[in-house]
C-alpha cells in the first residue's frame, strides 16, 4: 500500500457563514419592511407615510440583523415550545390562616 503524506486543504470562506442580506437587513425582514411601506401607501394613499414607515422598518431590520441574524426564526419558533419556570414572574399566593 502506498501512503499519502500530502494533507488535503479545503478552503473555507467567511462569506458562507454570513446571513444573506438586502440593504444590510435579512431578506425576510427586508420584504416585511417593503410590505409594510406598500400597505401604508395603499391604505392611506400617502407616499410620504409609506416611505417613512419603510425607512423606520428597514433601520429596525438592520439593527435586528446586526444583533442576531436568526431573531425571526427564534421568535416564530418560540410559540411552539412549552413555557418554563420564570423566577422573575411574581405569583401572589393566597394564604389563609384558620383559627
Amino acid at each position: 500500500m502506498v501512503e499519502k503524506t500530502d494533507r488535503r486543504l479545503n478552503p473555507v470562506y467567511k462569506v458562507i457563514n454570513k446571513p444573506l442580506t438586502i440593504m444590510g437587513a435579512a431578506r425576510d425582514l427586508f420584504f416585511l419592511a417593503i410590505i409594510l411601506g406598500a400597505g401604508i401607501f395603499n391604505l392611506f394613499q400617502s407616499l410620504l407615510g409609506g416611505v417613512i414607515l419603510f425607512a423606520v422598518a428597514i433601520l429596525t431590520a438592520r439593527y435586528a440583523t446586526r444583533k442576531d441574524p436568526q431573531i425571526i426564526r427564534i421568535l416564530l419558533s418560540s410559540q411552539r415550545f412549552k413555557n418554563q419556570y420564570d423566577p422573575m414572574k411574581f405569583t401572589d399566593e393566597k394564604v389563609v390562616i384558620q383559627d
